[in-house]
């Protein structure tokens, strides 16, 4: 069983190879409470996978490790898994999905792990090393559906209460619930009045669908670039200590989840991955009550695809009303573009893209579409700029594409 003793134990184990990572405010954030972060995206191997990995697997029998380890993984357990095993001296074997981000999947084998690529999603990858089990002998170590990994990621619980002991609320990634589970019993079992809320991608929300009708619901798909919390279906263990011990789950749009990414890097100078900035995504959007509360965002990972990266900055742009795109129907005459620029100017905007569309059959022949790419402040300066245009006589055709 889950206990309390074994989380402390955890935490002792873990002082060899984990770093208790820092807890640091983060004010300029938003959102209507005291903002902390818990800095997981700066853990060895880049995520708190590792945690449960290491505690898991240090607690291993020597005829279990002589068997072999066998893991599945989206990424960061793979990771954390592929480190302890190597340390350990015991061969691992990682089944990843193949959508997997290409630098978790060399960091993976960096670290000493054997991996195959799996298609489809992490249920996949898991259905797949399931039948590797029967067949190998290995030593399975679920990445979140077993109750000394749940004990290892517990330990993060155990440090917030440390770090900030009159914490109100606590906002934590979800995925298939390992985290939130430790978390949760560990803060519940010391202080049962502090909040803890989870956190999911709305695309990929199997523990929240799962609590609402208050059974496990299987998704038929998961659709979000958080690939971390990407699962369909939650595990056994955790769907049980998250209806004991979570006080609500509610999600986040990948919009809000990129503009969270966003804020992360220009305001408090960290990278997080998608699955890492979902809890920030639910304090900047007000997903949960924590109005004048001292709030822990557990920013769980920090690693993001880089080939990715560039497109999740501009879609949070958008999405923070910092880009803008605007379409104008002009008369194909002289002094129109002069006319829009001055007032586009005078709003304060950027001008960094501009198109002449003749060929839209839409249009008369003696019409033009004027499409400018915009740099703005916030979506206050945007409606300020389309009002503007709009007054001088400038027919917009749409806005933010």
């Amino acid at each position: 069983m889950l206990t309390l003793d074994r989380i402390y134990h955890a935490a002792f184990v873990l002082r060899e190879a984990a770093r208790k990572t820092d807890l640091i405010a983060a004010p300029n954030l938003g959102g209507n409470g005291s903002l902390y972060l818990k800095t997981e995206n700066l853990q060895i191997t880049g995520s708190f996978k590792l945690r449960g990995a290491y505690y898991k697997i240090s607690q291993l029998t020597e005829e279990e490790k002589a068997k072999g380890i066998l893991a599945c993984s989206a990424g960061n357990h793979a990771q954390g898994v592929a480190l302890a095993a190597t340390k350990n001296g015991i061969k691992s074997i990682i089944c990843m999905p193949d959508g997997a981000p290409i630098s978790k999947v060399e960091a993976t084998k960096r670290l000493g792990a054997e991996v195959r690529l799996v298609k489809g999603a992490y249920d996949d990858a898991y259905e797949y090393a399931c039948r590797l089990e029967e067949e190998t002998g290995a030593t399975f170590i679920h990445p979140f559906d077993d109750e000394q990994v749940i004990a290892g990621q517990g330990t993060i619980g155990l440090e917030i209460l440390d770090q900030l002991p009159d914490v109100d609320a606590v906002l934590v990634p979800v995925g298939g619930g390992g985290l939130i589970s430790g978390v949760a019993f560990a803060i519940k079992s010391l202080q049962p009045k502090v909040k803890v809320y989870g956190v999911q991608a709305a695309n990929a929300a199997s523990m929240f669908e799962s609590v609402k009708v208050h059974e496990q619901v299987t998704l038929d798909s998961v659709a979000t670039f958080a690939d971390g919390i990407a699962v369909k279906h939650p595990g056994d263990h955790t769907f049980e200590l998250v209806n004991r011990y979570v006080d609500e789950i509610v999600t986040v749009s990948e919009d809000e989840i990129a503009a969270a990414i966003l804020a992360l890097i220009e305001k408090q100078k960290l990278i997080a991955e998608g699955a890492g900035a979902v809890s920030v995504a639910a304090a900047m959007y007000n997903k949960v009550d924590i109005q004048g509360k001292k709030v822990v965002c557990l920013v769980s990972g920090g690693n993001i695809d880089v080939n990715i990266l560039s497109r999740v900055i501009t879609r949070g742009l958008i999405m923070s009303g910092r880009n803008t795109n605007l379409t104008i129907a002009l008369e194909d005459k002289p002094g129109q573009l002069q006319g829009v620029s001055e007032i586009v100017s005078r709003c304060g905007g950027n001008v960094v893209n501009v198109l002449y569309d003749h060929a839209d059959t839409s249009m008369a022949i003696t019409s033009c579409f004027l499409k400018l790419g915009l740099e703005t402040r916030d979506e206050a300066q945007i409606r300020e700029i389309r009002d503007e245009l709009s007054k001088a006589g400038f027919r917009l055709v749409n806005d933010r594409t």
